[in-house]
């Protein structure tokens, strides 16, 4: 029996209705990304008038209710009667889609929230929004709620002469079911990265939420670097060796496009780092910006490298990746037309783009280093080295190949495989030594869980090169269990043989190393294993507590306090400690870190691929002291204080 389908089944979303009905359209999603992306969206606005040159302060704070109040010092949103709407400007800019001063002349240049639905979306999922506009020496206020105008524009005297935009939003939990509480570490990277993107402006964020610090004092925290992307390069380097202390910078402006460059090669590092923004977004997707130095830098450095005859006649160009090898560089373009892929502008589409950054940096570079030869040479010498070492790995590559699953059936002998052949409904558990293996092999379902015990501590991949990881046995058993083929470019998600991939490793410091060398591995390793969603973190208990024939598994200490104090008191109890996966039985393996129905499985995220780079390097590196002063400083909140350092 089917249903009328007539004209009163036609629903027509007016104003800002679509928004709140289809949310995730316009944030990409309702979690916490999205939450914390409608902070993006207000700053963006401050950010874009920063850009136009009107603004050098701008001030963020989380409030104690949860709101966020963001203010700049810019020329305030203009305050007038909008001759399209007949509502004044400031109403038209909080409540029309595409209302904004970024697609005609005169407004803006360039900006980042050029799609013009930032702060109408903001209003359309908060349940309440204030915005106050000093300008022309008046003070103009107007409330909001759910994207609705709930008082009129009111216009007051300006006791001081300024100018500026101030915006509180309370996020609508109708909306973000979730959670409406901010996160600050994660708002505080954003901020700092403004602030390295735009040499000279001043941010400020604050945490008022006093109760959720445990604090007395609100959280401040300024970020102000007169030295922009130099200093990000310099920041994100400094746990590292410089191959050249200076650090590369070019700056130029061609039609319209500005181009900001900023580079540094490491002699201990065997991957690179580079990063693109364009008009201030991260394009963690890339782009043309990022296409267009990759290119010219393998083309000026080859050039270089025959003119001071470290390439001779007949041999062969060395490639991007032997260029790159160790080069941390940033790469910021501001476009006036950006062409971007979705309102989360993750890829930059320009084709102009790639030629003007070609351009730009084929002349500067060229004419830096036909200046600086003893910085040309050290460059092409680590190529040349990281070439000879892709060689020797070429040749380890083979090994891999003729052992690996894509080629030969032949799977690690110490590798329990599941039944199922489907990689969407298979998952593989990685786990430490035969005890925890042998209880994992006998509590595991073997339609669908396969499970690989890896003897000890795997290779430190952020202190070895391509030919020795090649060469390492565990690491080759990983490589073919996972269907991995060889590093990066060979890797293609169809071929991978298990679509969860779990680390289950005790919960201890021991454990808790292991994992972090494997996740080393996946970062450095297969980057897009962890960026498309596959790798896992499996969470066993530390604890078992009984009470006469009840029994509780708990995940941290502070949950067995908890439950603890749920008893009457003089009860009787008893607490089992696991020290390790092997000391459980395969049923309590089974029913607390592997049962589909009740299991904890974290999947690994990155959210900043720059600061993950960065603490990477400080624990899995050679130098002691920054990983000393790291466990010290964050030891205690994580547990590493008996870390071996």
């Amino acid at each position: 029996m089917t249903s009328d389908y007539g004209d009163d089944n036609i629903r027509v979303l007016e104003g800002l209705e679509a928004v709140r009905v289809r949310p995730g359209m316009y944030i990409g999603s309702t979690g916490p990304k999205g939450l914390h992306h409608l902070v993006y969206e207000v700053a963006d606005n401050s950010i874009d008038e920063a850009l136009a040159g009107h603004c050098k302060n701008i001030d963020i704070s989380i409030n104690a209710n949860g709101s966020v109040t963001v203010i700049d010092d810019g020329r305030g949103i203009p305050a007038g009667i909008n001759p399209q709407t007949g509502k004044s400007t400031i109403e038209t800019v909080l409540t029309v889609l595409h209302a904004g001063g970024k697609f005609g002349d005169g407004g803006y240049t360039v900006s980042g929230g050029l799609h013009g639905v930032g702060i109408s979306v903001v209003n359309a999922l908060s349940s309440h929004v204030e915005v106050k506009v000093w300008r022309n020496q008046k003070i103009h206020t107007q409330r909001f709620e759910k994207g609705f105008a709930v008082s009129g524009l009111e216009v007051m005297p300006s006791p001081e002469n300024r100018t500026g935009t101030t915006v509180t939003f309370q996020p609508d939990p109708e909306i973000f079911k979730e959670s409406t509480e901010f996160d600050f570490a994660t708002l505080a990277s954003r901020f700092k990265e403004l602030a390295y993107l735009n040499a000279g402006i001043r941010i400020s964020f604050s945490d008022y939420r006093l109760e959720l610090l445990g604090t007395d004092e609100p959280k401040v925290e300024n970020y102000y670097f007169e030295g922009g992307i130099r200093e990000y390069v310099s920041y994100l380097n400094e746990n590292k060796q410089p191959l050249h202390e200076e650090i590369i910078y070019i700056s130029q402006e061609q039609d319209k496009v500005q181009v900001e460059v900023a580079l540094q090669w490491c002699v201990d590092a065997y991957s690179d780092n580079i990063l693109g923004f364009a008009n201030n977004i991260r394009t963690i997707d890339g782009g043309t910006h990022l296409d267009g130095l990759k290119v010219v830098l393998t083309r000026t450095m080859n050039s270089i490298a025959r003119k001071r005859n470290k390439l001779k006649e007949g041999d062969a160009n060395l490639g991007g990746e032997n260029i790159r090898e160790g080069l941390t560089a940033i790469v910021s373009v501001k476009v006036p037309n950006p062409e971007f892929e979705g309102q989360t502008k993750t890829k930059l589409g320009n084709t102009e783009v790639r030629k003007i950054v070609d351009s730009i940096v084929s002349e500067a570079l060229t004419e830096y280093l036909e200046f600086r030869p003893n910085i040309a040479d050290a460059i092409l010498d680590k190529a040349i080295q990281a070439f000879n070492a892709a060689e020797a790995a070429r040749r380890a590559k083979e090994l891999v190949r003729r052992k690996s699953v894509l080629e030969s059936s032949t799977l690690p002998g110490k590798l329990a495989d599941c039944s199922s052949k489907d990689p969407s409904e298979s998952e593989i558990f990685i786990v430490e030594g035969d005890s925890a293996g042998g209880s994992a092999k006998q509590g595991r379902d073997r339609r669908f869980q396969a499970i690989l015990p890896l003897r000890g501590k795997i290779l430190n991949i952020e202190k070895t090169d391509d030919a020795k990881i090649y060469k390492n046995t565990e690491i080759q058993a990983l490589i073919t269990a996972l269907g991995l083929g060889v590093k990066g470019e060979d890797f293609k998600s169809e071929q991978l043989r298990y679509h969860r991939i779990c680390l289950m490793t005790d919960a201890d410091v021991d454990g808790a190393h292991i994992r972090t060398l494997l996740l080393t591995f996946f970062y450095r390793y297969q980057r897009s294993l962890i960026d498309e969603g596959y790798v896992y973190i499996a969470c066993p208990p530390l604890y078992k507590l009984e009470r006469g024939r009840n029994h509780y598994y708990c995940y941290s200490e502070r949950e067995l306090q908890q439950k603890i104090a749920e008893f009457p008191a003089n009860a009787n109890y008893t607490i089992q400690r696991f020290k390790g996966l092997g000391e459980m039985m395969p049923q309590q393996l089974w029913e607390t870190t592997m049962d589909r129905e009740t299991r904890t499985l974290k999947r690994v995220e990155i959210q900043d691929a720059a600061e993950a780079d960065r603490i990477f390097t400080i624990l899995m590196g050679d130098r002691v002291a920054p990983r000393r002063e790291f466990i010290e400083t964050y030891g205690p909140k994580l547990g590493l204080m008996d870390l071996d350092i």
